[in-house]
C-alpha cells in the first residue's frame, strides 16, 4: 500500500496541471500592437505579424503534455478564447484565458502569478509574446532549473527578460521601470533583497525594432521550423 501511495504522490508532483505556462499577450488591434514596428512597416502589417507570433506560440506550446498553456490577455473586454478559436481551432479549448489586471505592467505581471497560484498551479513559467522563436527546450530547461530556485529569469539582450518562472507570486516587479535597460538588473536586486534564490537561462532577443525583425527573418530563412507562421508571413513583406 505504501508503494502505491508513493507512486501516486510522485505522479501528483509531475501532474499535467501542476505547471502553468503563461503568455502575456495583446489582441492585435492595428495601432495598438507592436507600435515601434508599425512606424516602419505600417500598423496593420505589424498587427498581422504579431498575430503570426501568437499562432506559432499556440501551436508550439498548447500540445505539451506537462503544461497548461494560459493566455493573460489585454484589453480585458476582448473575448480572447473566441479569437483563439479562429486562430488555432484545434487547441483553443485546451488552453486557459484570463485578462491582465492592474494599472501598470509590473502589477499585471504580479497578478498573472497570483492568478495561477490561486488556481492551484504549483509553478508558473511566464513568457512574453514578442519572441516567437522561443523553443520548447527553453521552457523545459526553465522548469528543470525551477527545481532548485525560487525565481528563474531568461535574460533578453535589451536588459529585460523574456521569461520569468516562480513557485509562488513573489513581488519582484514593484518599483521597476519597465521597458528600460535595467529591468533585469533591478529584478535580480529585488529578488536578493527578499532572499530568493535566482537562476538565469540563456540570453534571447525580443522583437521590438525593425533590426530585431530583420535578425529574426534571417534566423527563419535558415530554420523556418522555429516559427513557421511567422516565417511564412515575413516572406510576404519587405523589411530589408
Amino acid at each position: 500500500m505504501s508503494n502505491i501511495c508513493e507512486r501516486h504522490e510522485a505522479h501528483k508532483v509531475h501532474h499535467t496541471h501542476d505547471t502553468a505556462l503563461v503568455i502575456m499577450a495583446r489582441y492585435p488591434a492595428p495601432g495598438q500592437t507592436k507600435t515601434r514596428l508599425g512606424r516602419i512597416i505600417g500598423n496593420r502589417e505589424a498587427a498581422n505579424l504579431y498575430q503570426a507570433f501568437l499562432i506559432d506560440l499556440a501551436q508550439r506550446f498548447a500540445p505539451l503534455p506537462d503544461y497548461t498553456l494560459c493566455w493573460a490577455y489585454t484589453p480585458a473586454a476582448v473575448d480572447y478564447q473566441a479569437y483563439m478559436q479562429q486562430l488555432v481551432p484545434s487547441f483553443a479549448s485546451s488552453m486557459r484565458y484570463f485578462p491582465q489586471t492592474g494599472e501598470d505592467f509590473n502589477t499585471r505581471l504580479l497578478n498573472a502569478f497570483r492568478w495561477t497560484h490561486a488556481h492551484g498551479y504549483q509553478r508558473t513559467i511566464l513568457i512574453g509574446s514578442d519572441s516567437p522563436h522561443i523553443t520548447i527546450d527553453t521552457i523545459v530547461q526553465a522548469n528543470k532549473v525551477l527545481d532548485s530556485a525560487d525565481v528563474v529569469l531568461g535574460p533578453a539582450e535589451d536588459g529585460g527578460y523574456y521569461l520569468i518562472a516562480m513557485h509562488q507570486p513573489y513581488d519582484v516587479f514593484s518599483g521597476i521601470p519597465m521597458s528600460t535597460s535595467i529591468v533585469l538588473e533591478m529584478t535580480l536586486e529585488s529578488a536578493r533583497r527578499q532572499h530568493l534564490t535566482v537562476r538565469q537561462l540563456d540570453i534571447l532577443f525580443d522583437i521590438d525594432e525593425v533590426t530585431d525583425l530583420q535578425r529574426l527573418a534571417l534566423l527563419l530563412i535558415d530554420n523556418s521550423a522555429l516559427a513557421p507562421a511567422t516565417a511564412a508571413h515575413l516572406a510576404t513583406i519587405r523589411i530589408f
